[in-house]
């Protein structure tokens, strides 16, 4: 099985020894699992993804989907690929037995679907009817969770979250489409909404949308929006199908890339009798949606991520195949045996670039999926709420800078490509279109940034981000010794730490001077910063761990760095050798070269310049 879409050695890395996910068996939900269980799911994750996942991607981009009598069709390859997906359980694995999910750790889930994720635009489809039946079991009826929440954890209906709207984007609060409440206590639902991933498919008989709209005479604003649940299909009390619902497919959206993710234009209630179920208390829409949005951010945070080890990886054998040029010290030498590009200086630079960035950015997520399983491991209010803020805090960091990093990343694969990155002939150019959309999916990334520093940073007067400051703390207060030639890397480490606390005591102090412009224009120079900052402690962490790994397995074949012949020998001999040492240069590239750039930003952000809010519209050009 030939694997180019995650580097499994270091997502057990992750996992098992920084994480510690082995030590979640035998506590709490997870008191029947074992390491064997996590190894045999990552296992058939793998396996599912390179046979049936990835050759379904080439077909959605080729096929797409297409409207047919009012009706999305999606590319046939897809059909079998699904059924196989809700047959192998993917749908809900970290939901409860009690709902048709197994109860795993949500880390692990996270680990699997950075496989399964190759396919983003195909996983669209499961992951939202999930999220959707996850809304309706929080704030559902029992009458609703049983007719329709059960077949969408198993995913046999289909789901999705309907926002955006022509007018409002992402302004949801000037939303126009209207719900009425009719005599029996259901509504009929009036409006148009646009840009919905998977707003219809023919992966399943019934699709049940979450659909945000305003009652009659309710407030402006989002604070007068309400939840309604509104199936394709009406689903009688027996659980058979009724009616087709009235709304209409205005159209599938003609995008750079994810074709094989119907986007669609909807139109609700053209006739007046578009049926809708209130989910939840009225005019609390907004705020209980965000439990999917949540979800979904962290999972668009996850799509960059598989983008980026997809894209580095196919570099890397690119890299290793192509024979281009004469090696460095041998450059003015014609006759010179030409070489594999990953001899040559910038495509190394390049490759280490993309290795450090994937390394720290599948770390982040994985630790916060590691948060999220702390908070079901004890039932001490404080701690859960301690490692729930946590999440929440590095919920907008991982959605847009794991966004951005995907984009990033597959951009350095195309170069190391060269022209043939550029044609379809190789994966990367089509990584690269469908990924950009993850920077605009649940609210673009500048909206993550105002989130991060308008609500996140203060949430609990700042206790969860004193919370993540002081935990970066302790994984890097280790006894200097232990330490062995990384001690550097873990006081910059720590440093850049200090920063990051600084510029949040700098924001709360404009705050309190009624400089609320310093922060909110700052705001995505912030997140970027936050995110390097989180990404160089994760590799820090990670240098240590491996530093000590090295050293044990050197101590055992008795040779030392100093024996530069020998230790090369051991180095490419050994496996496990060569992957500590990897880690050790991986963060040492990334802090010496990479985290720097945190200070800058730093600085820059204290000059309180407000050149963007001062310059005149006129100014910008003539447009």
């Amino acid at each position: 099985m030939r694997n180019y879409l995650v580097d499994p050695r270091d997502q057990h890395f992750v996992l098992y020894e920084q994480l510690g996910l082995d030590e979640l068996c035998g506590i709490g939900p997870f008191e029947d699992h074992t390491r064997v269980i996590f190894d045999m799911v990552l296992r058939e994750a793998e396996r599912y993804a390179v046979e049936v996942m990835e050759p379904t991607v080439k077909d959605g981009e080729d096929v797409g989907c297409r409207l047919e009598g009012g009706d999305v069709r999606v590319p046939t390859s897809f059909h079998p690929a699904y059924e196989r997906y809700c047959e192998g359980g993917w749908i809900s694995m970290s939901r409860e037995p009690s709902v048709g999910g197994q109860g795993l750790p949500y880390l692990l889930e996270v680990a699997s679907r950075e496989y399964l994720n190759c396919n983003a635009a195909f996983c669209a489809y499961p992951g939202l009817a999930e999220g959707a039946a996850h809304l309706i079991q929080e704030f559902g009826s029992e009458r609703q969770k049983r007719i329709y929440m059960e077949k969408m954890f198993t995913g046999a209906w289909g789901g999705t979250m309907v926002l955006t709207e022509p007018g409002a984007g992402s302004d949801v609060g000037s939303l126009t489409t209207t719900a009425k409440e009719q005599p029996d206590g259901s509504y009929t639902i009036t409006g148009t909404k646009i840009f919905i991933t998977g707003g219809d498919h023919d992966l399943t008989e019934n699709i049940i949308h979450m659909v945000l709209a305003r009652i009659e005479g309710a407030p402006t604003g989002t604070r007068g929006i309400s939840l309604f649940l509104v199936p394709k299909y009406l689903v009688n009390n027996d659980g058979t199908l009724g009616r087709r619902n009235d709304y209409t497919i205005g159209g599938i959206e003609k995008k750079m890339g994810f074709a094989g993710s119907a986007t669609c234009l909807m139109n609700f209630g053209d006739n007046g009798e578009c049926y809708g179920e209130l989910l939840g208390e009225e005019n609390r829409g907004m705020k209980n949606m965000f439990v999917l949005m949540n979800e979904a951010r962290i999972s668009v945070g996850l799509q960059g991520l598989s983008a980026a080890s997809r894209a580095y990886l196919n570099a890397l054998k690119y890299s290793r195949e192509r024979i281009q040029g004469a090696d460095l010290a041998n450059f003015r030498n014609p006759e010179a045996p030409r070489v594999p590009i990953i001899n040559h200086p910038d495509v190394r630079r390049m490759l280490l670039w993309m290795k450090s960035h994937t390394e720290a950015l599948r770390a982040m997520i994985y630790f916060a999926a590691w948060c999220e399983d702390m908070t079901r491991t004890t039932t001490d209010a404080a701690e859960q709420e301690k490692w729930h803020g946590l999440v929440e805090l590095l919920t907008p960091i991982i959605k847009s800078y794991g966004s951005d990093i995907g984009f990033q990343v597959a951009d350095q694969a195309i170069m190391v490509h060269g022209g043939y990155g550029y044609i379809s002939e190789y994966p990367v150019e089509q990584i690269l279109r469908d990924v950009k959309v993850a920077a605009i999916f649940e609210g673009t990334n500048g909206i993550q940034a105002l989130d991060l520093v308008g609500r996140k940073l203060g949430q609990k007067r700042g206790a969860h981000f004193a919370d993540l400051v002081a935990h970066m703390r302790s994984t890097l207060d280790i006894d200097a010794e232990s330490k062995n030639g990384v001690l550097p890397l873990v006081e910059q480490a720590r440093s850049a730490v200090g920063t990051l606390e600084e510029m949040g005591g700098f924001f709360a102090q404009c705050s309190k001077e009624g400089k609320f412009l310093v922060p909110i224009s700052n705001a995505s120079p912030f997140l970027t910063m936050a995110a390097t900052i989180i990404s160089a402690w994760m590799l820090a962490w990670q240098a240590s761990i491996a530093r000590k790994k090295l050293d044990a397995l050197s101590e055992e074949k008795g040779v030392t760095p100093d024996d530069w012949a020998n230790w090369a020998k051991f180095i490419n001999e050994s496996p496990d050798a060569a992957f500590y040492a990897g880690k050790i240069i991986s963060a040492t590239y990334f802090i010496n070269n990479i985290l720097p750039q945190a200070d800058a930003v730093s600085r820059a952000i204290k000059t309180e310049d407000l050149s963007l809010i001062e310059i005149a519209d006129s100014s910008f050009g003539p447009v």
